[in-house]
Parts: C-alpha cells; structure tokens; sequence
C-alpha cells in the first residue's frame, strides 16, 4: 500500500509541477506552443530537463516515468491554451521523442539517489 501511495503522490506532485512550468512557458510563448518558444533549446528545455532530474531524485523509484510525464504535459497545456488543433498528433510524438532524454535524467537521479542513500 505505501508503495502505491508514494508513486500516486509522486505522479501528483509531477502533474502539479509539470502544469505551472508549461502554463509558464506557454504563457510567455507566442502562439502558445513551448517549443515554438525562441529560446527552447537554450532556456526552456534545460530547464525541463533540470526539473526531471530534480523530481527523478525526489522520487527515485519509477524515476523516468517522471520524465516521461512532465515533458508529456506540454500537449494537454497547449491543447488549452491555443486549442486542439490538426497538428497537435505531430506535437504529442514530438513531446515523446523529447521526453526520451528526460527519461533518462530523471532515471539516473534517481539511480545516483539510490545508491547514495544505500551508502548512508
């Protein structure tokens, strides 16, 4: 039972995390689209990746489905921000491919989580 409580909390706190940033992003974005942002690839992905890496640590267990979820999230946020449009397939395999290397970040914090904490 606690096990399912910590991956339901851990999957709320994503979802709550992941929503804020990409309103932000989407708000601050012309057209509402985050990778449509000018600074994606400089400023607003880093930052993604960062937050992954972050919650992959909080939550090391399951950590790349954490990834997964927050760069995920772009697609229901635009879809209320700017609409659902005939694009917006292209733009969920485009948030998956670019969840692959979030994936990967939140599953070696939570790894590098895990193994420090078995040394203490």
């Amino acid at each position: 039972m606690r096990t399912t409580g910590n991956l339901l909390a851990a999957a709320a706190v994503t979802l709550k995390v992941g929503v804020v940033f990409w309103v932000l992003v989407a708000w601050r974005t012309p057209g509402g689209e985050p990778w449509d942002a000018p600074a994606f690839w400089t400023v607003v992905y880093p930052i993604a990746l960062a937050i992954a890496a972050v919650l992959g640590a909080c939550f090391p267990r399951n950590a790349w489905l954490w990834g997964l979820l927050l760069m995920a999230l772009q697609v229901p946020v635009v879809a209320v921000v700017s609409g659902v449009g005939p694009l917006l397939l292209a733009g969920l395999v485009y948030a998956l491919v670019l969840a692959l290397p979030a994936m990967a970040i939140a599953a070696a914090a939570g790894a590098l989580r895990r193994r420090l904490h078995e040394r203490v």
